[in-house]
């Protein structure tokens, strides 16, 4: 038997005429398929806190006991009541929706008075249920796409079959691996079409343990545990060479094909190809992944593949990350000990939860990059700093730029790069090369951010530039 496992990523999923048409609907035979769904755009944020801004959401305000947390429920019902408005024509089914999504907010806002309410006492305090209240909260957004996508199928004749994995409702237990072939225990392929949460219920806790990737974990783990001839992931754009919006629609183009030595590097800049754990799953299994363009079905895509080894250089993709937090400690005294000093600090980075991008060191200093709110990161410059009283610690936004291939000449990369940067008065704050030849990343000041996008893109992803032939 044949099949894939595939997962929808939620601005997919919220454009769901196309979700429909172009994936769900689109082969002759609908089965021998199974779904992984992302909440509808939006969705997760307003549950927890806004990925890219830090704006609270749910959870955010329950943590910090403010009283918006009631109405922001209130906001999100009708929200999500509203999407099943536009999404089911039928008053009967768009009943059925409605009491589904309607239920699951009354019993997540009676959990979470029953726990404000106990943590009155002194002998309960709120700080231990948090990362309960977040896991459960995290799970309403994929309960309710993937419970209308799988209404909406049957609606439409095909068997599909609503599997929830958030623990809500069932006796699922033990490790994300063990929940999932307890699932599969009973469900045919062949004949019934699963749409599954994005969100898992387990013992090590999805949202602990990957935070915003966890959809991605779950479709991962699935697609190794059940033996899928390929994982398929669908997004609202093509994984291209650098981002339309910076280079513009025309200059752009899929990748096409790659390995999974470059879909981690874009996972490390915060790329939402795949996330790097899921990626090692696939990886290790020998799955192959293709990336899918939702709005052009016609499209192959572009396959990340072990085979994949190109013959000659291939610089596949510029990207990048903005908005990245600079720490750096410097101190004469920290020669022999800059090991020790960098286990103290990533401690400091690991209870913050905030996550690092790369770093870099030399005799008598460290260099962290970070991404996380303003918040959390002026907190970990705080506590750096009272730390090390004796070292300078400061802080900066900057942007990492990466020019990525499968395999690069980086020494050629490098030069070139930066002489492009510093023709167009960019001037790079660090460069790094990558010995394993996959990368070499630029960082520059944040401001300079999409300039030196266009500038590299100009330089690596045209016609003007041509690859140094290898020597044999």
């Amino acid at each position: 038997m044949t099949y894939t496992v595939e997962k929808i990523g939620g601005t997919s999923m919220s454009a769901f005429d196309a979700v429909f048409d172009n994936i769900l609907l689109r082969p002759d035979d609908p089965y021998h398929r199974v779904f992984v769904v992302s909440a509808y755009a939006g969705m997760t944020d307003a549950l927890l806190e806004c990925k890219r801004s830090g704006k609270p959401g749910i959870y955010r305000y329950v943590a910090r006991r403010d009283a918006a947390w009631r109405d922001a429920i209130s906001e999100l019902e009708q929200r999500m009541l509203l999407i099943n408005e536009n999404m089911f024509a039928d008053p009967f089914h768009r009943i059925q929706a409605d009491q589904f999504i309607k239920t699951r907010l009354k019993e997540a806002k009676n959990c979470i008075e029953n726990i404000l309410e106990t943590c009155q006492y002194g002998q309960f305090t709120l700080q231990k249920y948090l990362p309960q209240i977040r896991e459960f909260l995290s799970s309403i957004g994929e309960a309710h796409s993937a419970y209308n996508t799988a209404l909406k199928l049957n609606t439409l004749g095909i068997r599909a079959k609503f599997i929830d994995l958030s623990g809500w409702n069932n006796e699922l237990k033990g490790n994300l691996d063990e929940v999932i072939h307890q699932t599969f225990e009973s469900i045919d392929v062949t004949k019934v079409l699963p749409v599954i949460t994005g969100y898992a219920y387990c013992d090590e806790g999805l949202m602990k343990t990957y935070d915003r990737g966890y959809s991605e974990m779950t479709f991962s783990r699935i697609a190794c545990l059940t033996g899928a001839d390929q994982a398929i992931i669908h997004k609202e754009y093509h994984l291209s060479s650098a981002d339309p919006k910076i280079i513009g629609p025309g200059l752009v183009f899929p990748i096409g094909q790659t390995n999974f030595d470059v879909a981690d590097q874009l996972a490390a800049l915060g790329m939402e190809a795949i996330h790097p754990n899921a990626a090692s799953g696939l990886r290790q299994h020998n799955i192959p992944l293709r990336i899918k363009n939702t709005f052009e079905p016609e499209h192959d895509g572009t396959l990340i593949s072990n085979q994949f080894q190109p013959a000659d250089d291939k610089i596949e993709i510029i990207a990048g990350k903005r908005k990245v937090f600079a720490l750096h400690i410097f101190d004469q005294s920290m020669v022999r000990e800059v090991d020790n000093v960098s286990c103290e600090v990533m401690e400091i980075i690991s209870d913050a939860h905030v996550t690092l991008i790369s770093k870099e060191m030399n005799a008598n200093s460290i260099t962290y990059y970070l991404s996380g709110s303003t918040e959390i990161l002026d907190e970990v410059m705080l506590r750096t700093r009272q730390h090390f009283p004796d070292s300078s610690v400061t802080g900066s936004m900057v942007a990492l730029i990466s020019v990525t291939g499968a395999l690069i000449n980086t020494n050629t990369v490098l030069s070139q790069g930066v002489r492009a940067l510093t023709d167009d008065q960019i001037s790079p704050l660090a460069v790094y090369a990558s010995m394993r030849h996959v990368s070499v990343q630029f960082v520059v000041s944040d401001d300079e951010y999409e300039s030196s996008i266009r500038v590299l893109h100009q330089t690596f992803c045209s016609k003007k530039y041509e690859r140094p032939r290898r020597v044999a």
